[in-house]
C-alpha cells in the first residue's frame, strides 16, 4: 500500500524517483517563472532570491550588511552614494561582476522606469557613473534615506550578467537567460511538474552545503503536507498559504521533525474608514479595538502560528520599538466607550443614536477562508458590545477596487513586511490608491501625517528620523485607524534526515544554501 501511494504522488506531483532522493525537495505553488530578475509576476521572488543578489542585504531587524558592495559612502547630503564592489565575483556563467554590470542593470531600470515607478527608489535615480571597475556611483535627485533598505529588495534592483540582456529594447520584454552572482541556479525547468536548481559553481560566498535544490509544483497546502509525509519533499517554508495551520501544530508534535517560526514578519489588520458612516468617531473605532478577541483568533484560527498583534507594526520592525499602551481584550470598556459618546443599546440588542443604527461593513476577500473566519469571529465579538457588523465577501478584482476608492468601513490589509516595512507601506500612507491613505482621509490631522511622512523619507538624520516615526505612528494608533489582529510568522517543517529549517531575514529570501548536513 505505501508504494502504491508513493507511485501516486509521483504521478501526480509530477516528481521522479531521483528527484525524491535530492538533497533538498522544496514546493512551491507555480513553476519558478522566466527568473527575470527586474520584472514581477510570474517571476517567483523565492527563486529570483536564488539566482540573483543585492549590493546590500537586510538582516533581521533591518540590519544592513555589505554584499556585492563590500562597502559605501553617502555623500552630498545624502544625494550620492559612492558603492566599492566586491573583487572577485563573478556570474554563473563566468563573466566578471563589476561597476559597469551594475550600471548596465541600473540602466535597464530607467528604460523601463514606468513599470518600477512603484518603488521610490527608481524614481529618485538621476545617473548612475563608473568610477572604476570596482567603483560606481549613484545620484539621486534627492536625499531619500531608505534608499540602502531598498536596494536589499528581491527585485527589481538585483543583478544580471550583461551579457544575458537584449540587445535592443529593454529587460522588461525579455531576458536571453537567467544568469545572477547567487549560490543556485537554474538547471530545468518542466512546466506545471518542478524546477530544479544547482549550485553556481563561480559562487563567491561560502558554497551551499547540497547540490541541488528541487522544487515541485504543488497549489493546495494539503497536497503539500501529503507529499511531505510521503517523503516526496523534504521541507515546507513560508507564510500562510503554504501549509494549514492546524497541520502545522501536528507536526510539531512529531518527535522526528524540525518545526521552526520566524519572528513577526508582517501585520495582519483591518483598517476602518474615518471618514464614512460610523466609523467617522474615533470612539466607536477604539471601542471595536478593545472589542476584538486576538488571542482567541490566534489560538483558534491560526493555532498559534500568527500570534496577537497589539499595534500596526511588531516591536522587531526598524523604529517601530516604542511604548505604545495596547487596546486590550475589553468587552466592557468597549460598551462603555460607546455609551458615553451617545450609542445607546436598543431593543434589538444593537445601539443606536439620534435615529442612526450602530451598523457597519466588513469587506474581505471572499476566497480567503482565513479572513472570513476572522470576520466572523470579530462579529460575535462586535455583536456583544451592541455593534451590528455586516459581512461582505467579495472576489479579488472588486475587493482591490474598494480599497482604492474608500468603498469600505472596515476591510481587511497587511502591512508589506520586511524589508517593505515600515518606510515603504509608510509612504504609501500617501497615495490615494491605497486604502490606508482613505482610512486615514477623515483625521484632521491627515496632513500633517503626509507631511511627516515626507520629512521622514528625507531625513538624513537618524535621531530626527526616530522622532518623526513615533510622531506618526503615536497618532495612527491613537486615532485608532487601524484594528491590528496577528502578526504573521514564517513557518518552517524540515525532515530528520535534512536537519533544522535556518529562517531568513524576509519571507523571500529562503536560505537553502544553509540547509543540509
Amino acid at each position: 500500500m505505501k508504494i502504491l501511494k508513493t507511485i501516486a504522488l509521483a504521478v501526480i506531483f509530477g516528481v521522479t524517483a531521483s528527484a525524491a532522493q535530492a538533497q533538498i525537495n522544496f514546493s512551491w505553488s507555480a513553476n519558478a517563472g522566466p527568473l527575470n530578475p527586474h520584472q514581477t509576476s510570474p517571476n517567483q521572488m523565492y527563486a529570483q532570491a536564488m539566482v540573483y543578489e543585492p549590493l546590500v542585504r537586510y538582516e533581521k531587524g533591518g540590519t544592513l550588511r555589505p554584499w556585492l558592495a563590500e562597502s559605501w559612502e553617502i555623500l552630498d547630503e545624502g544625494t550620492r552614494y559612492r558603492f566599492h564592489i566586491r573583487k572577485g565575483v563573478k556570474f554563473s556563467n563566468g563573466e566578471d561582476f563589476n561597476a559597469a554590470a551594475v550600471k548596465a542593470n541600473f540602466e535597464q531600470l530607467l528604460k523601463n522606469i514606468n513599470k518600477h515607478r512603484w518603488l521610490e527608489f527608481v524614481n529618485q535615480m538621476e545617473t548612475i557613473t563608473v568610477i572604476d571597475e570596482h567603483t560606481v556611483d549613484l545620484k539621486l535627485k534627492s536625499a531619500y534615506y531608505p534608499a540602502l533598505q531598498e536596494l536589499s529588495l528581491v527585485r527589481p534592483v538585483r543583478f544580471m550578467a550583461p551579457s544575458a540582456m537584449p540587445e535592443e529594447g529593454h529587460t522588461g520584454q525579455g531576458i536571453k537567460a537567467p544568469i545572477g552572482t547567487g549560490p543556485w541556479m537554474l538547471k530545468e525547468s518542466v512546466l506545471g511538474v518542478k524546477d530544479v536548481f544547482e549550485r553556481n559553481p563561480y559562487y563567491w560566498g561560502e558554497k551551499p552545503k547540497s547540490e541541488t535544490v528541487e522544487v515541485a509544483v504543488i497549489a493546495d497546502p494539503n497536497a503539500r503536507a501529503l507529499a511531505f509525509e510521503s517523503g516526496m519533499i523534504n521541507i515546507i517554508y513560508g507564510l500562510e498559504g503554504q501549509i494549514s495551520p492546524d497541520t502545522f501544530e501536528r507536526f510539531t508534535l512529531q518527535k522526528n521533525l524540525h518545526t521552526s517560526l520566524s519572528d513577526p514578519i508582517s501585520t495582519r489588520l483591518i483598517a476602518m474608514n474615518s471618514a464614512r458612516n460610523a466609523t467617522q468617531e474615533k470612539a466607536v473605532r477604539v471601542a471595536i479595538n478593545h472589542a476584538l478577541d486576538r488571542a482567541a483568533i490566534s489560538k483558534g484560527i491560526f493555532y498559534g502560528t500568527e500570534t496577537p498583534a497589539d499595534t500596526l507594526f511588531a516591536k522587531n520592525v526598524p523604529y517601530a520599538d516604542i511604548d505604545l499602551k495596547p487596546y486590550q481584550y475589553d468587552p466592557q470598556l468597549a460598551a462603555t466607550i460607546l455609551e458615553q459618546a451617545g450609542w445607546q443599546v436598543q431593543d434589538n440588542g444593537y445601539r443606536a443614536k439620534s435615529g442612526k443604527s450602530l451598523t457597519v461593513e466588513l469587506v474581505y476577500h471572499g476566497h480567503d477562508a482565513n479572513q472570513k473566519a476572522i470576520a466572523e469571529v470579530l462579529q460575535a465579538n462586535l455583536k456583544k458590545i451592541g455593534v451590528e457588523l455586516k459581512l461582505v465577501a467579495e472576489e479579488r478584482s472588486r475587493f482591490y477596487k474598494r480599497q482604492k476608492g474608500g468603498e469600505f468601513d472596515l476591510i481587511f490589509n497587511n502591512t508589506w513586511g520586511a524589508p517593505y516595512d515600515p518606510h515603504t507601506f509608510m509612504s504609501g500612507m500617501r497615495r490615494p490608491s491605497h486604502a490606508d491613505y482613505m482610512a486615514q482621509a477623515g483625521l484632521p490631522t491627515k496632513a500633517e501625517i503626509d507631511k511627516t511622512i515626507d520629512a521622514i523619507l528625507v531625513s538624513t538624520n537618524e535621531e530626527k528620523r526616530h522622532a518623526l516615526y513615533k510622531k506618526v505612528l503615536t497618532t495612527l494608533h491613537e486615532e485608532a485607524v487601524y484594528l491590528p489582529v496577528t502578526y504573521l510568522r514564517i513557518t518552517g517543517v524540515s525532515s530528520e534526515k535534512l536537519g533544522k529549517v535556518t529562517m531568513g531575514a524576509t519571507v523571500f529570501d529562503i536560505p537553502f544554501e544553509q540547509m543540509g548536513k
